[in-house]
């Protein structure tokens, strides 16, 4: 049998509840890849889970591996005639429960959840792509269908997700409106937002109305944020709630007021994150990755990330490239 280095949990609970363990190789089946991981990305929805909530119930036994962006080197092929061969660069999606996480040395993963990682990026950069982007692609793009002379709200716009909110929405033209903090809101300009809302000084209904979109990415966990939305679309606006939990009465709400709504689930979509690469390749879209852990300090990173200050993505050092 065959082992690897893993951040397991055995239980749910706080970030110590993360360790460190040997744990068996994963084989690839089917039209799988066999990837060595070299940096895995951290996002809320881990926090979440090892918590107890976000998927914590669908997990089927335990220890069990978080994690589910990764960038790493293909080191089995589905196939030989597969156009990516082993020693390819990919970067891609799990789906934990589902499947087993990428906080750790390899990982095996449907050829249909991965693309190869755009040359202009690192693999820390890269692993910190695929979840948020695809999110934030699904979110503004896909359901919010962003264009010219739209105004669009984006709220949480300097965190994983919301920085390529703010970039996606920019790049087909739309009037960007994004909710920040002091530090940030200079670098959210610099991203493609057209205004910048401070939320430790301003109220954002104060001065942001007549939107189209409203990208939701924090519900009503803080300041009743979600509803406070509802007051400023347009007439049969859309608002796009993600963050799974954040706002129990969500679509009654957005009912009452005759608002469109919808929540939105990502998908390991690889045919998508190949189109997401091009804008990465080409600069128009940048990932900004604000620490970096080593893999036996994945508690600190989860602690960071709860802070609820982080500038784009915090990823793990899983090995060496």
């Amino acid at each position: 049998m065959t082992m690897m280095r893993a951040i397991v949990i055995a239980a749910v609970g706080g970030p110590d509840v993360l360790t460190i363990a040997e744990v068996r190789r994963p084989n690839k089946v089917n039209a799988e890849f066999l990837v060595r991981v070299i940096a895995a990305g951290v996002n809320p929805i881990d926090v979440k889970t090892r918590s107890g909530a976000g998927v914590s119930a669908e997990i089927p036994s335990y220890p069990v591996i978080l994690g589910n962006d990764f960038s790493g080197i293909v080191v089995e092929s589905p196939y030989e005639a597969h156009a990516i061969k082993p020693g390819d660069e990919v970067y891609g999606m799990m789906t934990v429960p589902r499947s087993s996480g990428s906080y750790a040395e390899y990982v095996s993963v449907p050829a249909l959840s991965l693309a190869k990682k755009p040359r202009a990026l690192s693999h820390a950069e890269a692993a910190g792509v695929p979840l948020a982007a695809l999110t934030a692609w699904g979110a503004v793009v896909d359901i919010g269908k962003t264009h010219e002379g739209q105004r669009v709200l984006i709220h949480a716009g300097s965190g994983g997700v919301g920085h390529f909110a703010v970039q996606f929405a920019a790049y087909f033209g739309a009037h960007v409106i994004a909710t920040g903090s002091t530090r940030n809101a200079g670098w959210l300009r610099e991203l493609g937002a057209t205004e910048v809302v401070d939320y430790s000084t301003t109220r954002f209904e104060d001065v942001a109305h007549d939107i189209d979109v409203v990208i939701d990415l924090i519900g009503n966990v803080h300041d009743d944020t979600g509803t406070r939305s509802l007051a400023v679309l347009k007439p049969n606006g859309l608002i796009v709630n993600v963050p799974s939990g954040s706002w129990p009465s969500f679509l009654a709400d957005a009912a009452a007021a005759d608002l469109r709504a919808t929540h939105f689930k990502v998908s390991a979509d690889g045919t998508t994150l190949t189109v997401i690469s091009r804008l990465l390749e080409a600069g128009d879209v940048r990932v900004f990755v604000d620490q970096v852990f080593d893999l036996d300090n994945a508690a600190d990173a989860h602690r960071a990330l709860e802070t609820g200050h982080t500038r784009g993505k915090i990823v793990l050092k899983v090995s060496d490239g």
